[in-house]
């Protein structure tokens, strides 16, 4: 028996964090294929404009502002789908931050900001969407982490931890989701071209635009498989290079990224941004 997959005619796509990057080149990718789907982010401006642009497309976009952080927000959200909009079948968890670190300055914010976004903000998401699909007795819904969740690497202590934890969550969801009907996927790009990845201080292999990654993402929630991730030769290389020997890792992430070549220094951090 195959998993659940979210057609059009099932109902309602929800994406959080669409107002740039992926999640935004992914809802004009899925209204382009015809589904409705409901876009959440806490800049409205930037969520009308995407609503415009999508308006010669088959299907349509409809904007539903919310701060991820915010679990009540979330619950006005999809409070919004049910009673505005119908069933939702698929939901793409998507808001994220990335903010730099640098050990020699540590920042109590940075971690507290990221956390709260990449972490609890999916939590703020999950809660009522599980709940609303458990209720129809289907849904989908994916969880986008990251290749930084894989092993440590250069400034992405708190990132990383983030997206660490969010492929942990996904793999223990499954086991209980399974039993309901509710399919979940675990969505791991590689560096895709965004604003957060342009404050990357190492060079990128493999990079891809946010539309290659709409592709890749859009293909991937229409498959059988659990994990959706891209270029899959570089994801591949990372998955091997994560099994082997720390003594071994460490030095190749050095070698690579040329980190050991930089000398510390004094580092003001990032004033946090929000969610995309």
């Amino acid at each position: 028996m195959q998993d659940f997959v979210a057609r059009p005619e099932h109902g309602i796509v929800w994406i959080s964090g669409a107002s740039s990057g992926i999640g935004r080149a992914l809802a004009l990718k899925l209204a382009g294929e015809g589904y409705k789907v409901a876009v959440t982010a806490r800049d409205h401006e930037k969520l009308a404009e995407l609503q415009t642009e999508a308006a010669d497309l088959p299907g349509s976009i409809v904007v539903l502002d919310g701060d991820v952080t915010s679990a009540e927000d979330m619950e006005h959200v999809l409070a919004s789908i049910e009673y505005e909009h119908g069933a939702m079948a698929l939901a793409i968890f998507n808001a994220g931050v990335y903010l730099p670190v640098h050990a020699e300055a540590l920042s109590r914010e940075v971690f507290e900001r990221s956390f709260a976004v990449n972490l609890q903000g999916v939590v703020n998401c999950l809660i009522p969407a599980v709940r609303h699909m458990k209720a129809k007795g289907q849904g989908q819904i994916a969880i986008v982490s990251s290749v930084s969740g894989y092993g440590g690497l250069p400034t992405g202590a708190a990132y990383g931890a983030t997206k660490a934890a969010l492929i942990n969550m996904a793999e223990s969801l499954k086991f209980d989701l399974d039993k309901i009907g509710i399919r979940i996927q675990l969505i791991n790009p590689g560096f895709v071209d965004t604003p957060a990845t342009r404050k990357n201080e190492f060079p990128m292999p493999s990079l891809v635009s946010v539309d290659e990654a709409a592709a890749h993402i859009s293909a991937g929630l229409k498959s059988q498989r659990f994990e959706i991730t891209f270029p899959k030769r570089f994801t591949f290389l990372l998955k091997l290079l994560n099994l082997m020997p720390y003594s071994l890792y460490f030095w190749l992430v050095n070698r690579s990224t040329g980190w050991q070549e930089r000398s510390p220094r004094k580092h003001q951090p990032g004033t946090p941004h929000p969610a995309e």
